[in-house]
């Protein structure tokens, strides 16, 4: 039995999730089977790029990460209520030559928060309204805990300017960095543009995973803030997303022994 599967993205050269799978092959006895990293551009990609690439690689499923989580939704035959409702998808499962969509990061973003929240962490500010930012806002909201938006070009109600970002630092004491900057070849950067507003009571969560610490998480550390890297997000999410692939092998019973 083997599986073969992929990650579609721009850019994807730095992503650990081949070692990630491969491990997770070799745990669940899955011998001969692959991950491959994919890079398609914004203006590439198209259902019919999808399917081909589904049929030139024999592919059981593949996974989506940024900048595709949002726009590959139309191209998909189906989506779950879940992902429906984020508006984002990361997990791609073919069945009889159609697509079906998922989003198992809201769920991995929620368990990995969780052990860190503290009574004063009522309220977010998200960085970044792409996929991941609507996973992570979903997420929030299921836990009870209030947020915004922070954008360049703010668009709506729930949306700020990272100017006004700062002044609000103050009550919001959870920050999230859904965006790439941070990562390659942004790792000089950080998207958070004063740390000085933020102190012991606040935690940084970078959805980032590679580098660790990031400019972001370094620079909030240093003002002690309680920090969290996108490790453990990328472990639980992976996790999820393979027992939806497995699902193409084994019975939801068998899938919960992973």
């Amino acid at each position: 039995m083997t599986m073969k599967l992929a990650l579609i993205g721009h850019p994807v050269a730095h992503s650990q999730s081949p070692a990630l799978y491969d491990a997770m092959f070799r745990r669940l006895g899955l011998e001969g089977s692959s991950y491959s990293l994919v890079d398609i551009a914004p203006e590439e990609l198209n259902r019919e790029r999808l399917l081909r690439l589904v049929d030139e690689l024999g592919l059981t499923g593949f996974n989506v990460t940024v900048p595709h989580k949002v726009a590959v939704l139309p191209m998909l035959d189906e989506v779950s209520d879940e992902a429906r409702a984020i508006g984002a998808v990361n997990t791609v499962v073919v069945r009889d030559g159609r697509l079906y969509g998922y989003n198992t990061d809201a769920g991995a973003f929620s368990e990995s928060l969780v052990p860190h929240l503290q009574p004063c962490h009522t309220r977010a500010l998200i960085l970044g309204t792409g996929g991941a930012a609507r996973a992570v806002a979903y997420a929030l909201g299921q836990l009870g805990i209030e947020y915004l938006y922070v954008s360049r070009c703010p668009k709506g109600k729930d949306m700020v300017p990272y100017s006004e970002a700062l002044r609000l630092a103050d009550a919001s004491r959870l920050v999230v960095n859904a965006t790439p900057v941070g990562m390659p070849p942004l790792q000089a950067l950080s998207p958070w543009p004063d740390a000085s507003v933020l102190g012991p009571s606040h935690l940084c969560y970078d959805l980032v995973y590679t580098p660790s610490p990031t400019r972001f998480l370094a620079e909030a550390a240093a003002r002690g803030a309680a920090v969290v890297d996108g490790k453990e997000m990328l472990r639980l999410q992976a996790e999820h997303s393979i027992k939806l692939f497995m699902g193409m092998f084994f019975s939801p019973t068998d899938c919960k022994r992973f």
